[in-house]
């Protein structure tokens, strides 16, 4: 039987009184580093040099309140008989759909707000999303939530993880191993963000990208989510959420990429560069040479 004695501590250091977790650390970490990534992208692509943060002064403050809704509508029958812990986000309780949710809605209004294409911002922020998410579900390792079924001790040794990795996957309360479907999920998008990558080489459409990793996610999220045992459902625990909106997204993205290629002519490709007006033409001087 495991002993746990390699469990992490998930707080990272105390500020006076105020714990600070390396949950918040690492989720931020993963923030920072999908900004800088799509900063320099866009800029490449042709946007603004602020255009990123001033979207994200919005988004993660909306993709935080989203997350928690998401997850309360799903728990409303606890949080209806207990509305005061609504707000009670530091206690646990956000969803990822949530919070991309919240992240794409505000981002679409965003960019029509300032006139540009969704779909050139999506395909750009793609690979960055990922990148946040692969960093992002380490907090959940820390955290020894988001895990899934009892395994053996054996079974994860046949995994080829290090032994800081098995240890963290003890869960004492339940006296058992459990499935490390952090790891699954952050692994999975690290296939998802090298294809990405690829893909800017390969010029895909416009929207594909983005399209791509509705897909690539979501068929990664709906497999992983049926390991898991602290999953949201739907109804009287018929329907896991996730796998839902999943389903959704996986639909999305495959009408997505078919709509484009069929309807949208001509094809715009993600290294096009945004077509400029033509200049008007001008007069060419008068010769004033001419023979009187």
């Amino acid at each position: 039987m495991g002993t746990n004695l390699l469990a992490i501590n998930p707080v990272a250091f105390h500020l006076g009184s105020f714990p600070v977790n390396w949950y918040g650390i690492i989720i931020g970490l993963g923030i920072v580093i999908a900004y800088f990534l799509a900063q320099k992208e866009s800029v490449r692509r042709g946007f603004d040099q602020e255009f990123i943060a001033d979207l994200l002064i919005w988004a993660i403050p909306i993709s935080i309140l989203s997350a928690r809704a998401y997850y309360v509508v799903m728990k409303w029958d606890y949080y209806s008989q207990n509305p005061g812990r609504i707000i009670e986000i530091w206690n646990g309780g956000i969803a990822i759909h949530g919070a991309l949710i919240g992240a794409f809605i505000t981002a679409y209004i965003f960019t029509r707000k300032r006139k540009v294409s969704f779909l050139k911002l999506a395909d750009i922020a793609a690979p960055s999303i990922l990148v946040g998410q692969i960093i992002g579900r380490w907090g959940n390792f820390v955290n020894q939530e988001a895990y899934g079924g009892p395994v053996s001790r054996e079974f994860l040794e046949g995994l080829f993880i290090p032994n800081w990795i098995i240890e963290q996957m003890y869960i004492r309360e339940e006296g058992t191993y459990v499935h490390p479907t952090f790891l699954y999920e952050s692994l999975w998008n690290v296939v998802g963000l090298v294809i990405l990558l690829f893909a800017r080489k390969l010029n895909w459409r416009r929207g594909e990208m983005f399209f791509f990793y509705l897909i690539w996610y979501s068929v990664g999220r709906f497999f992983i989510e049926g390991l898991r045992t602290d999953s949201l459902y739907i109804g009287d625990e018929l329907l896991r959420s996730a796998q839902v909106v999943s389903i959704i997204g996986i639909a999305v993205g495959i009408i997505g990429i078919i709509y484009r290629r069929v309807y949208v002519k001509p094809a715009v490709h993600y290294l096009d560069e945004e077509k400029k007006p033509a200049k008007p033409a001008t007069n060419k001087k008068k010769n004033n040479n001419k023979k009187k």
